[in-house]
């Protein structure tokens, strides 16, 4: 009997970590999102994820040029880069994978302001 406990334990144990490293993964790929300025004004977002084990890299885009990902983390659906604005400014993100919507929660600070953006697909 307890040896069959132990077997049904690990068994459990391994599918939930096939299933937490799918989804994990599930984030690789293209996303866009947009944001509204304190002046109304809407500013298009996108990012590109790559996803290795606890590794994140890529880039993330607003007006300009893509910025390279740096010091990127994936821990369970969290995760955490910054990027380094034109001017040298290093500025960190924290966000969170949803699995159910496949959407992308994140949050960053820029010039003492906090702003959040929710991602989705971005199919092209």
């Amino acid at each position: 009997m307890m040896k069959r406990r132990t077997l049904i334990s690990a068994a459990l144990i391994g599918c939930f970590a096939v299933f937490l490293a799918a989804a994990i993964a599930d984030m690789s790929g293209k996303w866009k999102g947009s944001l509204k300025d304190p002046d109304g004004n809407d500013h298009q977002f996108h990012l590109v994820f790559n996803v290795n084990g606890d590794k994140l890299t890529g880039t993330a885009q607003a007006e300009g040029n893509p910025l390279d990902i740096n010091d990127g983390k994936v821990t369970g659906d969290n995760f955490s880069f910054n990027v380094k604005d034109d001017d040298g400014n290093v500025i960190p993100v924290d966000g969170k994978y949803i699995t159910q919507g496949d959407s992308i929660s994140l949050n960053f600070s820029e010039n003492s302001m906090k702003y959040h953006v929710t991602f989705v697909r971005d199919d092209k």
